[in-house]
């Protein structure tokens, strides 16, 4: 009779640690996403790049900046254990945010030449920068309802018990928040 006491408090448990462990690899799956966004589009840069200096000799500058930005965003490097700290979020989210920037000047700036911008190359470029900017938005907001899903969960008195009771694996994850510009 106790063996099936035990039986029917720990079932219970084990469901709702199994249910942790799901919504934690959800969040990993949903990361992965965002940095497969992040890479198609900073291998979209050195393109980007080399067709504009190739179609436009001007701003040099704000190449140099583009090309600076995606070296510095692309040196920062998040796992999945550092998206329960908010200071390496923002460190990230920093870096990725200045790289945006600066693809946006880089638009802006090319609006002064019209022979650039008819440039089929270059109008094929922006089309995927688009793209890749829109995959991103995507994966910011596929990521962020997972961590919501999971972070719900382990709030929950459940996921506060089965925290409890295996020694606190499970932390809190970060949101992506609204970048300040």
């Amino acid at each position: 009779m106790t063996a099936l006491m035990a039986l029917i408090v720990v079932l219970p448990g084990c469901q709702n640690y199994d249910q942790l462990v799901t919504l934690d690899e959800a969040c990993n799956q949903k990361w992965g996403d965002y940095e497969a966004a992040l890479q198609r589009r900073a291998d979209l840069i050195p393109n980007l790049v080399a067709t504009v200096k190739g179609s436009a000799k001007f701003e040099e500058e704000t190449l140099t900046k583009v090309q600076e930005a995606r070296s510095s965003a692309t040196q920062i490097k998040l796992t999945a254990d550092d998206l329960t700290d908010p200071a390496k979020v923002e460190a990230f989210n920093k870096a990725q945010d200045q790289l945006k920037g600066s693809l946006s000047r880089l638009m802006m700036v090319s609006e002064n030449y019209p022979q650039l911008k008819a440039s089929a190359q270059f109008q094929d470029l922006s089309k995927q920068i688009e793209g890749s900017e829109n995959r991103l938005l995507r994966a910011r907001e596929e990521y962020n309802k997972a961590v919501g899903n999971y972070n719900t969960e382990l709030r929950k008195i459940r996921g506060t018990a089965v925290n409890k009771a295996t020694g606190k694996p499970f932390k809190e994850r970060q949101y992506f928040k609204a970048s300040e510009e």
